[in-house]
């Protein structure tokens, strides 16, 4: 399998025969899409249409990377593929929100008018190794501040509530949505939901130091609640999560003690 990796907001030409396109091109870190909005708007938007006419012309599978924020700050809990969300199309967030509804829009659009084949996986809260220290979601700004032995930032009371799903379960339920002949979303996350207090308490059990945290401001339109209903995910591709919170972070905790001694 020859793997070919393109800049998505142009349009994509590919010699040769493709069998599947897979649209993981976006920033995912509230650090990184509110530092480039325009950019956001531009791979969610643009890059989603090339890489659909890629897939067209080719008559290969189109994969989208969706997100579980395209439910915004849901008043739903957990929020099963049919619910509609509660998304701030202007807020600063709506960039990355909104660039993925679109994008969601246009894949099915695709499907129905062109009868590609088309997969949409809306993807929760993912961690484990290969993670950046710096980007800005709290796994790793917990293991980096842990580490350091430094207050683990807390934003908010800590009360909202994520789910954490290990990287390579996520994977697994990528390729098998991939081999699955369904076009509409599939939420692909873990169930267990916990607060984000809970899980500094936990990064700080792994790490074996205890410098407390420390409060900061909430974001705006930052989630209350994060936990997908994966019922359509044990259904139709016969996945959920097998690795357990802790043992992730543990494996999480030594990729990051390897990447800051460096």
């Amino acid at each position: 399998m020859k793997l070919i990796h393109h800049d998505v907001s142009r349009e994509i030409h590919v010699d040769g025969p493709v069998d599947f396109v897979f649209h993981f091109a976006s920033p995912a870190s509230p650090v990184d899409y509110l530092r480039y909005p325009i950019q956001t708007l531009k791979v969610g938007a643009l890059g989603t249409h090339n890489g659909l006419g890629l897939a067209k012309a080719k008559g290969a599978v189109f994969l989208l990377a969706s997100t579980s924020e395209v439910y915004g700050d849901p008043q739903v809990n957990p929020q099963p593929e049919s619910y509609w969300g509660h998304v701030n199309p202007i807020g600063p967030r709506g960039v990355y929100d909104e660039a993925k509804r679109f994008a969601e829009a246009i894949t099915l659009a695709y499907h129905r008018q062109h009868g590609i084949p088309v997969r949409i996986a809306r993807i929760f809260n993912t961690y484990g190794p290969r993670m950046r220290p710096d980007d800005g979601r709290a796994v790793p700004a917990f293991f980096r501040a842990a580490l350091e032995n430094r207050p683990l930032p807390v934003h908010g009371d800590g009360t909202q509530t994520r789910s954490l799903c290990y990287v390579d379960d996520l994977i697994d339920g990528i390729l098998r949505l991939a081999l699955c002949d369904h076009p509409e979303p599939v939420n692909l996350g873990n169930p267990r939901e916990i607060t984000i207090l809970r899980l500094a308490e936990l990064v700080q059990e792994v790490v074996g130091r205890h410098p407390g945290v420390e409060f900061h401001p909430r974001p705006v339109d930052d989630p209350a609640v994060r936990c997908p209903d994966i019922t359509k995910a044990r259904t139709l591709l016969g996945w959920e999560p097998n690795v357990d919170l802790e043992e992730g972070l543990r494996a999480t905790a030594d990729w990051f003690r390897r990447v800051l001694e460096s």
